[in-house]
């Protein structure tokens, strides 16, 4: 009997034990809806993610390319005329007179878009300048020492200038237009031309000249355009390797 009742009571433990074992029925039913949403709530974010991803490649590749430098930028013949010419000009004192006498040379054709043939030009400009210049001052040489005196500065100045002018002319040999010798000459030649003008004034100033006005309007455009030159020329480097050109 008491083997009995001990069976029994065994059988109730061991009842319990699976019944405290098992999973509840009720709590695997809450958790499915809760693990599901998760699962689509995921979904969607990374559909989202990729589908915005995409459309940023879409647009990259149909988007038009930034300008970047052509491997052809650096020939001068591949530059606007007009933009480098303002670009050398830009280094002088007086921007507006430079770019304007170079431009309205007839004889400027596009081929001019390189610093060392815009120097070039802006001495022949200084040079007919000057020139124009010397012919009002010998007309007047009958105004005085000091006139006369002026009159031989002027023609000493277009005389350095053409020098200047002279040096820049190379052959078929293969002899570059601007060296650093030739630089450091036409350095000294366009200085001694401007020093030529101001002594041109001082003497008729010192003098007291009644020619003094006039011949300082009739000067300030050939002053101003062998200072263009000078300015040209000292930046003549920076000039070229804004343009990848080495001296030339």
């Amino acid at each position: 009997m008491d083997s009995i009742n001990f069976i029994k009571g065994y059988g109730k433990v061991l009842d319990l034990e699976l019944q405290h074992q098992s999973p509840n029925p009720n709590t695997n039913t809450q958790k499915k809806p809760l693990v599901t949403a998760v699962s689509i709530l995921a979904i969607l974010f990374l559909s989202l993610t990729l589908g915005a991803m995409f459309g940023v490649l879409v647009h990259m590749s149909t988007s038009d390319p930034p300008d970047l430098p052509s491997s052809s930028s650096s020939n001068s013949a591949e530059h606007d005329t007009d933009s480098v010419i303002k670009a050398v000009c830009n280094v002088t004192r007086y921007p507006d007179s430079c770019f304007s006498s170079i431009t309205s040379l007839s004889s400027s054709p596009k081929k001019f878009a390189d610093p060392e043939a815009i120097f070039k030009l802006s001495l022949r400009v200084s040079i007919a300048e000057l020139s124009n210049f010397k012919n009002t001052m010998i007309s007047n040489s009958n105004k005085g020492a000091a006139f006369a005196d002026c009159q031989s500065q002027i023609e000493d100045a277009v005389s350095r200038l053409n020098d200047s002018v002279v040096a820049m002319e190379v052959g078929s040999g293969g002899e570059k237009v601007l060296t650093e010798t030739k630089i450091s000459d036409l350095q000294t030649w366009i200085s001694a031309a401007m020093t030529d003008q101001e002594t041109c004034l001082d003497g008729l100033e010192e003098t007291g000249s009644t020619a003094l006005d006039e011949v300082k309007t009739k000067m300030k455009k050939s002053q101003e355009y062998t200072s263009n030159c000078l300015a040209i020329l000292a930046n003549i480097h920076t000039l070229l390797r804004n343009f990848n050109m080495p001296l030339h």
